[in-house]
């Protein structure tokens, strides 16, 4: 997997978390998966068409989403993954999509991002696009996201 394609990701989160309301961003290692994603309890799948391919699927633990989206509603208590927590998830997924878009977009890669998809459960498993895909680690105020990056250009 070539690291045009993970760059943006890394700047994105480091950009746009913190004007949302996060306070530590950091990443982990990496690693190479094949196809299949295993949920740990929420994930939301985002796709890319055009000049770069394919789909991220951001996944976490439900604890992790209710923190996520509790910062992204200003603080509100959020008990469960219902509507307005999935909302709140999405667009931070969207936002941060959307600013990787932008940097390859600078790079001369035309992009589109499809609307995000959300699945709540632990029993369940996705199937990214390409048969291997990248897996970045991310810390976001001490919880725990994983990022399974499975794009081409």
């Amino acid at each position: 997997m070539d690291a045009k394609l993970i760059n943006p990701f890394l700047e994105a989160v480091t950009l746009i978390l913190p004007q949302l309301g996060f306070k530590e961003v950091s990443h982990g290692g990496l690693a190479v998966k094949e196809q299949i994603v295993a949920s740990h309890g929420v994930t939301v799948l985002i796709g890319m068409t055009k000049g770069v391919r394919g789909n991220v699927a951001y996944n976490m633990t439900v604890d992790t989403a209710r923190k996520l989206a509790s910062t992204m509603m200003m603080g509100m208590p959020v008990a469960e993954i219902d509507e307005m927590a999935q909302s709140a998830i999405s667009e931070m997924v969207n936002m941060v999509t959307a600013n990787a878009a932008i940097t390859f977009e600078k790079q001369g890669l035309d992009v589109d991002i499809l609307p995000p998809s959300i699945v709540v459960g632990s029993e369940y498993t996705v199937r990214v696009s390409n048969n291997k895909y990248l897996v970045l680690n991310l810390m976001i105020d001490s919880e725990p996201i994983e990022l399974n990056i499975g794009l081409a250009s």
